[in-house]
């Protein structure tokens, strides 16, 4: 969004608060010295997010990007509270234990959402999700992990390479096990990959997008906390992303998706929940 071309008009009734100029990060907007008013500086610098038009109290400000219809007013106390909001981060799960119901379409919908509304850098807004729903879809998505696996589990094995990956890829032997018992696992038919989910949701950006990965990843993150609200199990899909890294550039030719996918959620209606959170320890230091 940063690369598109955006008209701001400031109207009679700005009140001159000067909240639009202290919100601006790459300071569009300036007071002039002059008459203490403000006013639109280097244009050609806004990259679209919103903040001015969001802090302004008496809807002066107009954004191209921002009609009066894409803005809406709340209030703070209908908010959840600071506690509420860590209760839902302790009781969220990674549940694997799916009932084989659909997962409603609104309910989709709403995780996606709030994907939507989490943090990009350089406001790249470039973020999009892919719903895989049919069978034969998810079946492809667990067959490339356990044709990867294999692939990668071969070149792992060869007598010829071993010396040589196992001193500058030791990581990759650390995993060998893993990769050894879902290709395993996969082959007598329990597919320990998805678990039975009804619904994946790939996450992906703009090939050329250099920080593609961390905004995938805090879309992530509304959206697992949203499926909790909704009662939908997921998990971080972590078997798919890693045969994804491993073959670069493989399940986008192969479901013919543009871009590059960085992160996918399997998702699923519960047949176990949860009515308790276990305490996790926690590190930090003030520096």
């Amino acid at each position: 969004m940063h690369s598109m071309q955006f008209n701001i008009r400031i109207s009679s009734n700005c009140i001159n608060c000067i909240r639009c100029v202290a919100v601006c990060p790459f300071h569009v907007l300036v007071r002039n010295s002059a008459n203490r008013m403000v006013e639109v500086g280097s244009l050609g610098r806004c990259i679209g997010c919103g903040q001015c038009a969001a802090v302004c109290p008496t809807h002066a400000l107009h954004h191209s990007a921002y009609p009066t219809e894409k803005i809406h007013p709340f209030k703070t106390e209908d908010c959840p509270t600071s506690e509420q909001f860590l209760l839902l981060c302790k009781k969220r799960r990674s549940n694997r234990t799916f009932s084989g119901q659909p997962v409603p379409k609104e309910c989709l919908q709403k995780i996606m959402e709030a994907g939507s509304y989490a943090p990009t850098a350089h406001n790249a807004q470039d973020v999009c999700y892919k719903v895989i729903n049919s069978a034969s879809q998810l079946q492809i998505l667990s067959r490339f992990v356990a044709d990867t696996y294999k692939h990668i589990i071969h070149i792992l094995q060869n007598p010829l390479l071993k010396p040589f990956l196992r001193r500058f890829r030791p990581q990759y032997y650390d995993n060998l096990p893993s990769m050894l018992n879902v290709v395993a696992e996969y082959d007598k038919g329990n597919d320990i990959i998805l678990r039975k989910a009804r619904t994946v949701i790939l996450i992906c950006t703009d090939q050329r997008d250099f920080f593609g990965a961390t905004n995938a990843d805090l879309a992530y993150q509304n959206m697992s906390l949203m499926a909790e609200t909704l009662g939908v199990s997921q998990f971080y899909a972590g078997f798919l992303c890693s045969a994804i890294r491993l073959k670069k550039g493989g399940l986008e030719q192969l479901l013919g998706i543009k871009g590059k996918i960085h992160a996918a959620m399997a998702l699923g209606i519960p047949k176990v929940k949860f009515n308790n959170y276990v305490e996790r320890p926690f590190r930090f230091e003030f520096i």
